[in-house]
């Protein structure tokens, strides 16, 4: 082997050792942010998720969401304590799909759900 061949080896031999290494650390360099669904309250992120996802389609005369009209909290508190929020924006098929056309939420937003609905779906 010619000394330009050993030293293209080796330089190449480094970038995969030091390329593995990083990789391998991503998730200690780069954290994910955490979710914080402990005082998750219906006004303040379920809402603001509702709004941003929803009520494009589930407010006012709710035309374009087959007249189920979501913005009203005792509505939404029926969908949610019954299972159906859920199942739609979880997308498990048991319930439309929702947003529709759209992708699922993020599972932050749907760890918020959860967790809203297990403590009874409390307007705060």
């Amino acid at each position: 082997m010619t000394k330009a061949g050993f030293v293209f080896f080796i330089g190449c031999l480094l970038v995969v050792a030091f390329t593995g290494c990083y990789r391998d650390k991503a998730d200690m360099a780069y954290p994910r942010p955490v979710c914080d669904t402990t005082n998750i309250t219906y006004t303040v992120e379920i809402t603001a998720i509702m709004q941003a996802n929803c009520y494009s389609c589930h407010s006012g005369t709710a035309d374009l969401g087959s007249g189920i009209q979501l913005d009203d909290y005792a509505t939404l508190k029926s969908y949610a304590l019954s299972g159906i929020l859920f199942s739609s924006i979880t997308h498990d098929g048991k319930a439309s799909a929702m947003p529709k056309g759209a992708a699922k939420l993020s599972n932050c937003d749907i760890d918020k759900f959860d967790a809203w609905i297990k403590r009874g779906a409390q307007p705060d």
